[in-house]
């Protein structure tokens, strides 16, 4: 789009801050294990958003002084080459992306983190609630909520290029305390208390 305020041509829209959320995620693995050294992230490059999120996580990563590594997860022969590459190369906390085959094999990775002993932070809510230790993410319900909005102005006639594209308001952030626990995380103050929902 041409700029947020004025798209221009035919198209408008919300963002997911899906790029914009990589960093974050990477800073709040780091608050979560200030000892970390070694990140890593688990996405699908064969999704467009993938080397903007990686871009991120990478710069934000060496920021804080960590190193960060790209596994690809393609399909869902690759969950279990990734957690085992993960461990092989010393990895102390994993992110996980919101890709479609990630969030379709969501319990797949949460097994395997529980049994790696991985803490793992996962762009979805639906790996915290399928037992992952925590997700951080844009409220997607909300988002399209926002959506019926844009289909009822141009409805109505509006042309889509002269709509705002919309950013997020609602971030989320789900803790799951049982992983916390079998993982032997003791979750800082500062977390807990921006978290929407606790999982006990």
């Amino acid at each position: 789009v041409a700029s947020l305020a004025r798209p221009g041509g035919n198209i408008t829209g919300l963002s997911s801050f899906g790029t914009e959320l990589a960093a974050k995620r990477v800073e709040l693995v780091k608050e979560l294990l200030p000892g970390l050294s070694r990140v890593g992230l688990f996405t699908n490059t064969g999704n467009p958003s993938s080397a903007l999120q990686w871009e991120e996580t990478k710069r934000e990563a060496a920021a804080l002084g960590l190193q960060a590594e790209l596994f690809d997860v393609r399909d869902a022969a690759d969950i279990a080459r990734a957690s085992d590459a993960a461990v092989a190369h010393k990895v102390g906390a994993v992110i996980v992306t919101a890709d479609g085959v990630l969030r379709t094999n969501r319990q797949l990775i949460v097994d395997l983190a529980a049994r790696s002993r991985m803490p793992t932070l996962y762009g979805a809510r639906e790996f915290a609630e399928a037992g992952g230790l925590i997700s951080f993410r844009t409220s997607f319900e909300k988002l399209n909520f926002r959506a019926a909005t844009f289909v009822d102005k141009i409805l109505k006639g509006a042309k889509p290029g002269d709509l705002p594209v919309e950013q997020p308001t609602t971030l989320e952030m789900v803790i799951n305390l049982k992983t916390a626990k079998a993982l032997g995380l003791t979750m800082p103050f500062s977390v807990l208390a921006r978290a929407d929902e606790i999982i006990e």
